[in-house]
């Protein structure tokens, strides 16, 4: 089985072709996907599963609960959530205060399937290897000479 297996991503899109498009694409990544429809739909979904999601792919703007509402009610559950957006509406100002002032990782539509692997694969890195390269780097400033 490989590492991405163990791994769940919950797709949210209100518009069925692309949520079943990217769905599928996360599917030949070799990840466990969940879909939803509406942030209501993605709450509902998220409860029902057994084990925590890794991340969640979530449209900005959507009709009722946006994805930033979203994102915050699940971290609230599970903070160690990862979130990509995705975004027809990269310069509105809903995706600027939302998403890209507060750091989070932002996907404009349309993209390939290999950007949004390259988003997912950074986001899901094991935070041992990041813990690790943070500490090889101090450790590598740490131990030069001395006078």
């Amino acid at each position: 089985m490989s590492h991405q297996a163990l791994k769940t991503v919950l797709v949210v899109d209100d518009e069925p072709e692309i949520r079943k498009l990217v769905g599928a694409m996360v599917t030949q990544f070799g990840y466990s996907v969940l879909t939803a429809d509406s942030g209501d739909h993605a709450l509902t979904v998220y409860k029902n599963h057994k084990s925590p999601i890794d991340l969640l792919i979530t449209d900005v703007v959507a009709p009722g609960m946006s994805g930033p509402m979203l994102a915050d009610k699940l971290s609230a559950i599970q903070p160690d959530l990862k979130v990509l957006y995705i975004s027809g509406y990269d310069n509105t100002h809903v995706v600027q205060k939302y998403v890209v002032e507060k750091g989070h990782a932002l996907l404009p539509k349309p993209f390939t399937m290999e950007e949004l692997q390259a988003n997912i694969t950074e986001l899901l890195k094991p935070p041992r290897r990041q813990a690790a390269e943070r500490a090889s780097a101090s450790t590598g400033q740490d131990a030069g000479p001395t006078q």
